[in-house]
């Protein structure tokens, strides 16, 4: 079973208050850079691997999706998705990603955003597989590789004095402790060529691969936003059958 951690009450306190929590999909800024790379979900049956507070469960219906599955393994956030508003079309359901188990080509879309993927031992990539339909896509951000494999957390200086972001073992993939709102967080280190290596190998296209970067107007906004100019904080990809 994955770790539960947002259920563990420091930490849900400490990830409600994040910006994408209180704001939604305007508060996470890789949100256009993702949004752009989705296709029209109008008419669309779409599963949210990860959903947290429902906020693209519900910009998905918003945008004319046909049905939405939500699905956490956290009591805590689906709680607060359910109370977001009641919609028929949409239904969240408590599910450890790890273990899950839909009809085979059951949605046309398969949508997943930090931090699920690295959360779960085999990444999406098989549960994209398994739930596309046929002519189905995938659209999913985790967060970067680079980002997840330093050998402590911040910035380190090199001899020049230069501040330069830390990378531990890179090629060594498998779970990683570290502390993030709470102590004892574990998460999944691959590499960006497992990721994409598992999709082609499944039969997907790769439509695009983004690296995120904050726009100059998004710095002006947010000035903490030029610290990702010097590593890529995210992951984004779009994938098709």
């Amino acid at each position: 079973m994955a770790q539960n951690i947002y259920d563990q009450a420091d930490f849900f306190e400490g990830y409600s208050r994040l910006d994408r929590s209180v704001q939604g999909l305007d508060g996470a800024p890789e949100w256009p850079a993702l949004r752009a790379m989705l296709p029209k979900v109008d008419g669309l049956s779409i599963v949210d691997l990860g959903c947290g507070f429902g906020w693209f469960c519900r910009w998905a219906r918003e945008h004319g999706a046909k049905e939405v599955l939500g699905l956490d393994l956290s009591e805590k956030m689906l709680a607060r998705a359910r109370a977001a508003g009641s919609d028929r079309n949409i239904n969240y359901e408590r599910a450890d990603l790890d273990e899950l188990s839909l009809p085979k080509g059951r949605f046309d879309l398969a949508y997943s955003s930090p931090y699920t993927m690295s959360a779960m031992s085999h990444g999406c990539s098989r549960l994209f597989i398994r739930l596309s339909s046929p002519a189905g896509s995938s659209t999913f951000s985790t967060e970067h590789p680079i980002f997840m494999a330093p050998t402590n957390p911040g910035w380190s200086v090199d001899v020049a004095g230069r501040k330069t972001w830390p990378v531990d073992r890179y090629l060594v993939e498998g779970p990683r402790t570290t502390d993030w709102l709470a102590p004892g967080v574990v998460k999944h280190h691959r590499t960006i060529g497992t990721t994409l290596n598992h999709l082609i190998q499944a039969g997907f296209t790769i439509g695009h691969v983004g690296e995120f970067r904050p726009t100059d107007a998004q710095i002006a906004a947010r000035p903490e936003l030029a610290e990702e100019l010097e590593r890529p904080m995210f992951l984004l990809v779009q994938a098709r059958r």
